[in-house]
């Protein structure tokens, strides 16, 4: 089976910065103004 593959822009909805749930933990996805990502707890 293929590996997902997501735009991060998608994911933003055009922003910068997305949450994502995993199990009972919040992160924060964030694209910096140099085009990187960083995810944060």
């Amino acid at each position: 089976m293929p590996t997902p593959l997501h735009e991060a822009t998608t994911l933003t909805a055009g922003g910068h910065l997305a949450q994502i749930a995993l199990a009972d933990q919040i992160y924060t996805l964030r694209i910096t103004r140099a085009g990187k990502l960083i995810l944060t707890k």
